[in-house]
């Protein structure tokens, strides 16, 4: 084997599972953050070689924004399904989907619940939070999934108004955008270890402040 070919085979990556990796690599950023964590980390977790790593992702960053990306693709259309379905169902969906995400219930099928409150908040927040202001491409990726969720959230507003349940000339997204700021905020008041009972009380303020249409 000449020097040049035998470079060229150190250099390629062994074959692994790419989705597994990006889900371990995952959980490290969840438990440690960017900064916290090193390479080493990520293949201590991921079972990857410095070396495969560097071949496969270009690095720490290039893990990130992979792993980013992926939890994009799995969150895909799974909001819009969770809210969607008949006008007279929404108001009772809205609620349900705010209890389930101040507690870290996961959406979709493949994220299993997590036993650290804060290592079940989204993601894409978590990370845009640590270094979203320097990064370019992770504050891209998180302004993504969250317009995402703005949309969804918003159409189930719009189908409660259809119905009748909230003031039809309340501004759709403004009232999803508050809903999802108390979802984003509950990470923080979670993280601090606040009880499940706390976390239901703000959410079931917020979602008391909704703009109701009276039935008399």
């Amino acid at each position: 084997m000449t020097l040049r070919l035998y470079l060229v085979c150190m250099a390629r990556p062994r074959t692994f599972d790419r989705d597994h990796v990006l889900h371990a690599a995952e959980r490290q950023f969840r438990e440690s953050g960017y900064n916290g964590t090193s390479v080493d980390d990520i293949s201590a977790a991921t079972g990857l070689g410095r070396g495969s790593l560097y071949a496969a992702f270009d690095g720490k960053h290039g893990v990130l924004v992979q792993a980013m990306a992926g939890y994009f693709d799995r969150l895909g259309n799974v909001p819009a399904k969770v809210l969607a379905g008949p006008d007279e169902g929404a108001l009772e969906r809205l609620h349900g989907y705010l209890l389930r995400a101040v507690h870290g219930v996961p959406l979709a099928e493949d994220v299993p619940p997590a036993s650290d409150r804060a290592a079940a908040a989204c993601f894409a927040g978590k990370m845009a939070l640590e270094i979203g202001a320097s990064d370019a491409e992770v504050q891209r990726i998180a302004a993504e999934c969250f317009s995402m969720l703005v949309m969804a959230v918003a159409e189930c507003v719009r189908a409660a108004q259809r119905n009748g349940d909230i003031d039809p000339d309340a501004d759709a997204e403004d009232l999803a955008y508050l809903l999802l700021t108390v979802i984003r905020g509950t990470d923080v008041v979670g993280a601090y270890g606040h009880s499940a009972t706390r976390l239901t009380r703000i959410a079931e303020s917020a979602f008391a402040l909704l703009p109701r249409v009276s039935r008399h």
